[in-house]
This record gives C-alpha cells, sequence and structure tokens, in this order.
C-alpha cells in the first residue's frame, strides 16, 4: 500500500502565487517561503468581507489513540467543496514535532486528502513553533535574569515562579528540572520543567491574539509568579512584551500552502486541546474569511474538548459565527466506545457500534446546545461493512441528524462531494449560534456548566490547591476569564478508561493555571502533563533520509 509521504511526493505542486490567485490575493503581496509556501499579512483580513462567509467546523467522535481523521476530513471536505464549484480554503494548525517523531505522527492529513508540502509542514515549515519557542524562553531568562540582578528589584519570590522553558520534541526527563546550579555565577537554583511547545501560553496568545498590538498587550498580561507580598507579577513589570512581539512579528502571520488538488491552505498556530483551546490563531480564520467564501476548520480531539473550546473560547473572543459543526466518526471508534478491543476493529459487529453509538450522539447533541446543526461524516475505512454504515445513519436519522460518508483519505475532494453538498444544502437552515456561558459568571460556574453540559458530570469537586487558586483569580479580578479544562481525550469523564457515554461520575478539579495573557484560566482534571513522552518505539525509529534528501517513513 502507497504510503502517505509517497502519496505526498508524487503530487505536483502549483507554485504559491497560483494558488493565491484562487483567493484573489496578487503576488507582491505574499511573501515568499520558497515556491511552495508564502506568508499572508494581516491587512488582508476585511470585518465586512467575514460577515458574508460561511464557517464550518470539524470535530469529532471521543477518539481511539490513533485519532478518527478529522484534518483528513477538513482537508477532504474543503476539496468537496471546490469539486462542486464553490470557493473553499482549509484553516488548520501547525503539526507539533512532539508527536511527529513521538507516536501519532504528522498532522498533514492523509492518503489522498494532505495539505503539501507534506514533508516542510510537519517538520520547521516557516519557523512559526520556533519563534514560539524563543518568545517563551527569553521570558524565562528575563524571569531568572531578576532574580538574580539588581537585588531583585520587582521582590520576586522564586517559588512562586510559574513560568516554565519549553521545547517541541517529547521529553519526558525534562518535565521537573533544576536551574541556577554551579554557584552564584549561574543564578539563583530552583525548581522549574519544560514544557512542549505548543502546549505554552505564547502559543494560546498566538492563536488568541485579533492584530499585533493585541498580542503584545496579551504578552504583557502573562502572569509569571509573585513578588513576596503575595502581590502579582506580569511579563509587563519585566518589560518583556514588545522583545517577545519581535520574536513573534513573522510567525503572526498565516501561512499559505495547498491541498493535493490545489485547494489553498492556510495553516497557523498550533495548540493542543487536552491542554489548550486545540485551534488554529483567529487571524488565519479571518483570514480565510476574508478570501474564501467557503472555510472548513478544525478542533482537536473530541467534540468535548476542541470544539466546546472552539465555541466557548475562540468563537467568543473573535466575534466568530460557525454554522456547520462537521462530527466525524468512524466504525472502528464506535465500535471502541462499544467495548470491541482495537484487535476486532475490523470484524463487522452492528451492535458493537449500535451500542458505541450512545458516544456519538451525545456529541451530538452538545452540538445542538449551541444552537447550531451537526452533520456526521463516517470517515470510511476498507474494513467497515455496509450494515455497519447503515445503522450509523438509520441511528443519526431517527435524531434528525444527516449522516454521510467521507472517502477522504481514498478519494480526497471526490470523495466528499456528497458531504460538502449536505453542508451547503444545511446553510438553508437558520442557526444561531449562542456559547453556553458569559464572562459575567464566576469561574465556579463556568466550569459547571462545561462538566456537566457537555461532559455529563454529575457532580464538580474541588483540591485544596484548586480551592486556594480561585481565591486567588477572584482577588486578582480575573473572573471574567473564560475557562479552559484540561482534561482526557478518551472520554467524557476523567477516567480514560470509562468508554461510551459514562454516567453518574464527578469531575475533580485538581489545580487551576491561570493564562492571563491567553484569556482563559486552566482547570486541571485528573494527571495531565503539559510534557508528553517518547513511546517505547518512537516514530523516528522508522524514517530515513537518503543521499539525495529524500525522506522516508514520515507519516
Amino acid at each position: 500500500m502507497i504510503s502517505d509521504i509517497e502519496i505526498a511526493q508524487s503530487c505536483e505542486l502549483k507554485p504559491i502565487s497560483e494558488i493565491a490567485e484562487k483567493l484573489k490575493v496578487p503576488t507582491d503581496e505574499l511573501e515568499l517561503y520558497g515556491k511552495y509556501k508564502a506568508k499572508l499579512p494581516l491587512s488582508l483580513i476585511q470585518d465586512d468581507t467575514i460577515e458574508k462567509s460561511h464557517l464550518i467546523l470539524v470535530t469529532a467522535i471521543t477518539p481511539t489513540p490513533a485519532g478518527e481523521g478529522k484534518t483528513t476530513v477538513s482537508i477532504g471536505l474543503a476539496e468537496g467543496l471546490s469539486e462542486i464549484g464553490k470557493q473553499a480554503v482549509v484553516v488548520l494548525r501547525e503539526p507539533s514535532l512532539g508527536p511527529v517523531f513521538g507516536i501519532k505522527g504528522g498532522a498533514a492529513g492523509g492518503g489522498n486528502a494532505q495539505v503539501v508540502p507534506m514533508e516542510d509542514i510537519n517538520l520547521h515549515f516557516t519557523g512559526d513553533f520556533n519563534a514560539v519557542e524563543k518568545a517563551n524562553n527569553l521570558l524565562a531568562a528575563l524571569i531568572d535574569n531578576e532574580i538574580h540582578f539588581n537585588g531583585n528589584d520587582l521582590n520576586i519570590d522564586s517559588r512562586t515562579v510559574t513560568w516554565k522553558r519549553v521545547m517541541d520534541i517529547n521529553d519526558r526527563a525534562l518535565r521537573q528540572v533544576i536551574t541556577g546550579l554551579g554557584g552564584k555565577i549561574n543564578g539563583v537554583p530552583r525548581e522549574t520543567g519544560f514544557d512542549i511547545t505548543p502546549a505554552s501560553e505564547v502559543m494560546a496568545i498566538l492563536c488568541m491574539a485579533k492584530d499585533f498590538e493585541d498580542l503584545k498587550t496579551r504578552l504583557g498580561n502573562i502572569l509569571v509568579g509573585f513578588t513576596h507580598d503575595r502581590l502579582p507579577v506580569f511579563a509587563r513589570d519585566l518589560k518583556a512584551e514588545d522583545a517577545m512581539a519581535i520574536l513573534l512579528k513573522d510567525a503572526m502571520k498565516p501561512n499559505l500552502v495547498q491541498t493535493l488538488n490545489g485547494t489553498p491552505a492556510i495553516i497557523h498556530g498550533g495548540p493542543f486541546a487536552n491542554i489548550a483551546q486545540g485551534t488554529n490563531t483567529l487571524v488565519a480564520t479571518k483570514m480565510g474569511l476574508s478570501l474564501s467564501n467557503f472555510v472548513v476548520t478544525e478542533a482537536g480531539f473530541g467534540a468535548d474538548l476542541g470544539a466546546e473550546k472552539f465555541l466557548n473560547i475562540k468563537s467568543v473572543a473573535g466575534g466568530l459565527k460557525p454554522e456547520i459543526v462537521v462530527v466525524v466518526a468512524t466504525i472502528r471508534a464506535l465500535k471502541h466506545h462499544g467495548g470491541v478491543g482495537k484487535e476486532q476493529y475490523d470484524i463487522p459487529d452492528v451492535d458493537a457500534v449500535t451500542k458505541g453509538f450512545s458516544n456519538l450522539q451525545k456529541h451530538l447533541e452538545n452540538i445542538q446546545k449551541f444552537n447550531l446543526i451537526p452533520i456526521v461524516a463516517i470517515n470510511k475505512f476498507e474494513s467497515d461493512s455496509d450494515e455497519e454504515i447503515a445503522q450509523v445513519i438509520a441511528l443519526c436519522n431517527e435524531l434528525r441528524v444527516q449522516a454521510v460518508v467521507s472517502n477522504s483519505h481514498r478519494l480526497g475532494g471526490k470523495g466528499n462531494m456528497e458531504l460538502a453538498q449536505m453542508v451547503v444544502d444545511s446553510l438553508d437552515e437558520p442557526t444561531n449560534f449562542r456559547p453556553l456561558y458569559a464572562s459575567t459568571q464566576s469561574i465556579e460556574d463556568k466550569i459547571d456548566v462545561v462538566a456537566k453540559e457537555i461532559y455529563g458530570a454529575s457532580r464538580i469537586e474541588y483540591d485544596k490547591r484548586a480551592l486556594n487558586k480561585l481565591k486567588t483569580i477572584k482577588n486578582l479580578n480575573m473572573e471574567h476569564l473564560a475557562v479552559c479544562i484540561a482534561k482526557t481525550q478518551m472520554s467524557f469523564s476523567q477516567d480514560p478508561k470509562k468508554i461510551g457515554r459514562p454516567t453518574d461520575f464527578t469531575i475533580v478539579i485538581r489545580d487551576i493555571e491561570i493564562a492571563s495573557g491567553a484569556g482563559f484560566v486552566i482547570p486541571i482534571v485528573g494527571d495531565m502533563m503539559r510534557m508528553p513522552g517518547l513511546p517505547k518505539h518512537p516514530a523516528s525509529e522508522n524514517m530515513q533520509i537518503d543521499a539525495f534528501g529524500k525522506i522516508k517513513g514520515l507519516s
């Protein structure tokens, strides 16, 4: 079977200027990164055009460990819209090197629904992740420098510093470290650690900023710790925001590439969805809406994580008005939630599919709570039986929800023309998007809404550390912030083993992190880590590069 990278390498790419022409962007507006990549200036964003364009969000059922193909379907849907004569663009996140070299692989789609140049996008691309890393680590250096020099004029209590350094590789050995060892010349020893770059607040800020001035303001609003008198210390107190913004000057601009069939693709930003907002930048989404009639975008993991955060956080902050939500489901995921082990995914089992449908049903109900129209895209695998697919469509019809097979992986856009037409036809139905909570509600009330309405929890409990953070948030007058709950992606509950649609469970808030620059707080449920580790056999073991620089094994 031909691999993703072989498909991508066999594609004859069009010059990026030709792709820009489809969006009516003249070549002299592009900032070229070679023949097939370019950055788009923020001046192309036009609010009056945004109002006339259609925003389609792609999300998914609670996933199996390998994922259910949201990116593949998103790309295929944008191509499908192009196939039926619509002007469309897909807007996606940039891949993180951690998963690329770890267990999950890249995030450029798969099969015949990919964004290209695939190797560039999955690796260093245009350097955005590097810029985020450097801006983050500059602030870390400034904090330690302030503690080391000048008798610590800001009176920072080094024990309260929460800011960590970042890098974009999975490395469990860096989760907990001690810096400043080796005597006074090397600074003040203190406990700290590393996060992975897409889990950083700087990445979240890049993705939430409306423009360059807003970026600087948000960077200055980063809470880094407290003084010995328990007063907050922000990045602006260290005069860090302009220097950080300078490092992010080019990273702030969205990246233009193409899909395999030449549909324009904007790829920008890359926060994780189980510990951040899990969607591309606000400026990239607005860029797409400014340049195209139809914008297809995706939000990470299941709809209880990425979609909830897209709708309650990003859409509210950016004034976005999504209309359609495509929920990706696979027969194997439905079997998983029906209690079938992965070794039996390929064996037809209509009863398991029926039992596992409860998980999909809960996601569909959740989307409807936002006054949005859900459509189910069944991401087809070769092992799926006609009877299993027919059962999913029938169960969706009972809920008055449309469902259709998506053949993105095998056929690209041509395998999504029916899905594309279904999306277009559904736009005739009026929608009136509304978030599930208001900024004026307390943090506890916001957590309560997400945990009970979206997850289906019966109770919410707070550990002592989390209760203390609630007091701190109130004292800092930050109750207006949104909530970005960090929770396992494997279950509606905090227990990844509770598959399907669990009921009568408790959500325990262990801690709450304050991401005041990003505009939200992060209630932490369970043992969530911001620095993943590599598996026993990481994907890097299967990668090769020959004497001519041709890469194999990247997926």
